[in-house]
């Protein structure tokens, strides 16, 4: 009788979507052949989290894991994850015309997410939310409230002084904003006994308030520069890139920039590259409206900065295509495309750089 050796089968692939809420979040795992294997629900919490990662790896050793919303509710396991060296696909909704027809629930939003990443639907890698990159994001959230409560402020405070009774209004009439925010923030006031002392009041107010966001502001921005000056100092050298520029650009791309596979990734994230719009015997591109439109934003202010600044391999190249008789906005269009492959190439250097600096 032959005996034969018992051999170790490699345990199998499993890939496991997750559907990602605020307080929950909802998980399916599906096997290489798409057949389910198991389903779990969690707390967003980090005992959550270790409690499915015990519950994934306790099905499989080659575990990947498909998370929507990596940006937003999913951004904790998704650190979580990566952190402990494994892969994580950053999955997008589940597409609207399926969810009409099949309803909506989050087993079945889970277990979409698993079939695109085991289809190759979904391959894009989330950002690791984890370096500098994050911390520019979250000064830039906190200055854009800042700067809107600003202009809110700014114009509560010019429309009261044109609405006040007449002594105060003529008292204010003529000041420049800086003038008005610095003399309304020294307004005396009592006590409200008449409409005249309750608009010097609100005003005293919005003004006092303008001056500490002024001051709040002008905190971040110093940060800011700071923060993005050591992150990308080769993109910032770039003529038409400053602070706001670059820092968009990084929020856009993460702290890991690797995981734009090409410059014409990159340009499809920032919404220049060109899209096929062909059809029949016509053979044609149309503009890019997708893509992270604040990138779009940065790399179109770059472009109008060069222009009026007179850069000048962008001079020619407008004087150029004016010739061939191209509008402005389709220079433009054209120029944003040239600056995306630029700026890829800067932010890959600068990546390498900071990558030196580490080692």
């Amino acid at each position: 009788m032959q005996l034969v050796e018992a051999t170790s089968h490699p345990r199998p692939r499993v890939v496991v979507g997750v559907d990602t809420h605020k307080d929950i979040h909802v998980a399916r795992a599906k096997d290489g052949l798409g057949h389910l294997v198991g389903e779990l629900s969690v707390p967003a919490t980090s005992q959550g989290y270790r409690q499915l990662l015990a519950w994934a790896e306790g099905l499989g050793e080659r575990l990947t894991f498909g998370i929507e919303g990596t940006s937003s509710y999913g951004a904790g396991l998704s650190r979580f994850l990566l952190g402990r060296g494994h892969g994580v696909i950053e999955v997008t909704g589940p597409n609207r015309k399926a969810r009409r027809s099949n309803g909506k629930s989050d087993p079945a939003d889970a277990d979409a997410a698993a079939s695109a990443v085991l289809s190759g639907e979904a391959d894009g890698l989330p950002k690791h939310g984890s370096g500098p990159v994050e911390m520019i994001r979250a000064l830039r959230v906190a200055r854009s409230g800042a700067v809107k409560a600003h202009t809110q402020g700014i114009n509560a405070l010019k429309g009261l002084a044109v609405t006040a009774p007449e002594a105060l209004r003529a008292d204010l009439a003529g000041k420049s904003t800086r003038e008005l925010v610095h003399v309304c923030s020294r307004f005396r006031v009592a006590e409200c006994s008449s409409p005249h002392d309750a608009n010097r009041l609100a005003i005293r107010s919005i003004a006092r308030r303008l001056v500490v966001l002024e001051d709040e502001i002008a905190l971040l921005n110093r940060e800011l520069i700071r923060l993005t000056q050591a992150a990308a100092p080769k993109l910032m050298e770039l003529p038409g890139v400053g602070a706001e520029v670059a820092g968009s650009l990084l929020v856009s791309v993460g702290d890991n920039p690797e995981r734009m596979r090409s410059e014409a990734a990159f340009a499809s994230l920032c919404g220049v590259s060109p899209v096929q719009a062909s059809s029949g015997k016509t053979v044609r591109h149309r503009l890019n409206r997708g893509g992270d439109r604040r990138a779009n934003q940065a790399l179109w202010r770059t472009v109008v900065v060069r222009i009026r600044y007179g850069h000048e391999p962008t001079a020619a190249y407008v004087a150029r295509r004016t010739a061939e008789g191209l509008s402005k906005r389709e220079i433009i269009r054209c120029l944003k495309r040239y600056v995306a492959r630029e700026f890829y190439a800067v932010l890959m250097a600068d990546q390498s750089g900071q990558a030196s600096n580490a080692a």
